[in-house]
């Protein structure tokens, strides 16, 4: 499966990404089967940065999961949202995992989870409101093992 990650540096060797915030699926090295949703980030990342470029690095993942504790979330549900929650809330929340595929809470999905963490909605009001937007994809490769499965393949410069 080809995979996709944006930045502001071209990215030959995944690692795994980890700072002071929580993230969906907790540290990991990020991916989006979704070219043009990498391309928003690698943008999104030029800007944070105030770097003067942009890269789509590609990757191939060779999907055995034979050696790795795979979890996937087709669909926002509770499962999804206590996960994204305890890993936004806990930095030092550990899943187990070693992959992690679901649905991301960019600005406005994590919007809501915000209004969970805060105590504002029910996770299960969460879940009502997430049904009418459309959420994009992402792929977290949490542990070093993981990261053996991806390949680089090439980048190019985002415009």
């Amino acid at each position: 499966m080809i995979l996709y990650h944006g930045s502001f540096v071209e990215v030959k060797e995944p690692t795994i990404i980890d700072s002071e915030r929580g993230r969906d699926f907790g540290f990991a090295f990020y991916l989006t089967p979704i070219k043009e949703q990498a391309e928003r980030m690698a943008k999104r990342k030029q800007k944070q940065t105030k770097s003067n470029k942009a890269f789509v690095s590609i990757f191939e993942w060779d999907e055995d999961k034979d050696d790795i504790l795979y979890k996937t979330f087709p669909n926002p549900d509770l499962e999804w949202l206590d996960m994204i929650v305890k890993c936004r809330s806990n930095i030092k929340f550990q899943h187990g995992f070693d992959i992690v595929e679901g649905k991301i809470a960019d600005d406005t999905v994590g919007e809501t989870v915000l209004f969970v963490i805060d105590g504002v909605i029910s996770k299960e009001a969460a879940i009502e409101r997430l049904k009418f937007q459309k959420i994009n994809s992402q792929i977290a490769f949490c542990t070093v093992k993981s990261l053996k499965h991806l390949r680089f393949v090439k980048s190019y410069e985002v415009k």
